[in-house]
């Protein structure tokens, strides 16, 4: 069952190991104030992939087409996810404190970098704080592969209907929804292969 933390960003450093052992983070904590207390552990803290909790993967959505929900790109210029089609999409929806995000942040970044030309992995921040919280994370953690994508109003997360962060879903090259995991995953192991391969069973034509 999936286990929902309301964490606040002075007590994440706390949690150590609890922070691992739980898989996703209630988005009511996106209505807290996020700039007091310490920051989340970094990425480089993270406990090793073997000893990952599993996310819930959800077929239920399959078929459903992107949104049109604006955000950010790395330059501060408003995009939307029907600017990626035509490649399969990996979109994740994260938060600089929630602690389970940051521990899967790295595998997503190795991920990316495997991936490139082939599958699109698109991390956007659901930071109420915007841009400086996003940039801070990334110059902290030194992820090389993804772009500080941010979403500051969660438009993507009503537009989703989720509640719990991380949560990652799979597109096909036209933009079709294949699964959503709920609650974090090791990106780049072998479970994440086979269910990134779906992409292409879906989408034949998928540009490779």
């Amino acid at each position: 069952m999936l286990l929902e933390l309301k964490l606040r960003p002075g007590i994440a450093s706390l949690l150590g190991l609890g922070a691992l052992l739980s898989v996703g983070c209630d988005r009511q904590k996106a209505a807290e104030p996020q700039g007091a207390g310490p920051a989340a552990p970094p990425a480089r803290a993270a406990a090793p992939a073997a000893s990952y909790p599993t996310g819930r993967l959800d077929r239920s959505h399959a078929g459903t087409a992107v949104p049109a929900a604006p955000f950010e790109d790395g330059e501060g210029r408003s995009t939307t996810l029907a600017e990626f089609r035509g490649r399969p999409l990996l979109l994740n929806l994260w938060a600089t404190w929630c602690a389970p995000c940051v521990v899967e942040m790295p595998s997503l970044d190795r991920l990316a970098g495997r991936e490139d030309g082939r599958v699109q992995v698109v991390a956007i921040s659901q930071d109420l704080d915007g841009r400086e919280a996003v940039d801070r994370f990334f110059a902290r953690t030194g992820l090389a592969n993804l772009e500080p994508f941010l979403d500051g109003d969660m438009a993507l997360m009503t537009a989703l209907r989720i509640g719990t962060l991380p949560t990652t879903i799979l597109y096909d090259a036209e933009g079709r929804e294949v699964w959503r995991m709920t609650g974090m995953a090791e990106w780049d192991g072998e479970r994440a292969r086979r269910l990134l391969a779906e992409a292409e069973r879906v989408s034949p034509s998928a540009a490779r």
